[in-house]
């Protein structure tokens, strides 16, 4: 009989490592790499296993993608329960977690989200959704233009930095930082 056989079944760890192996394919080889044999295999998971978890590749993005945005929602829920200010409450979260390099977790799946969001429509969709809804929630406190003008800041330097533009220093960067929380303030 093969260890297999004997393995202790841990199908969420299972889950995580498939998404995480995925992540690192592509960004070491392209999403053009992410195929199903290939995550299975670096993974050392059967691909029954891997489509037992995820059926097709997009279903193994979609999965990436929820991974990611319940962090962000964690990430995000903390740094609001943090700030003893509404207005811009929101704003100020969604700046700190993605303007600071430590802000964000998983950075290098994040990567490939974001590449992945570029060409593939019905990612586009999940994440307009899913900013729409933060929106929503928040419009009384974050639906002003200057509230506004840090978001796509943020989305810019985000941007920026997946694309590899030249590196800011942390010093420019808290001071940028510090101007946009100050904007969302006003």
């Amino acid at each position: 009989m093969s260890k297999a056989h004997h393995r202790r079944k841990q199908p969420e760890a299972v889950r995580q490592q498939l998404l995480e192996v995925a992540a690192k394919l592509s960004l070491e080889k392209g999403p053009a790499s992410v195929t199903l044999d290939a995550v299975s295999q670096a993974a050392g998971v059967s691909k029954g296993g891997l489509l037992h978890h995820f059926p097709n590749k997009l279903s193994l993005l979609d999965g990436l993608f929820a991974d990611l945005t319940e962090k962000l929602d964690r990430a995000l829920a903390e740094r609001m329960r943090e700030d003893p200010h509404p207005k811009g409450r929101f704003t100020r979260a969604y700046a700190a977690v993605f303007f600071q390099p430590e802000g964000l977790q998983d950075g290098d799946q994040w990567k490939v989200l974001t590449v992945a969001l570029i060409s593939e429509p019905h990612l586009r969709e999940r994440w307009r959704q899913w900013m729409e809804r933060h929106l929503a929630e928040n419009i009384g406190t974050d639906s002003f233009l200057d509230a506004l003008l840090v978001r796509y800041a943020v989305d810019g330097l985000w941007l920026a930095d997946l694309l590899g533009a030249p590196v800011i220093d942390a010093e420019a960067r808290a001071a940028m930082l510090a101007r946009l929380l100050a904007l969302s303030r006003s």
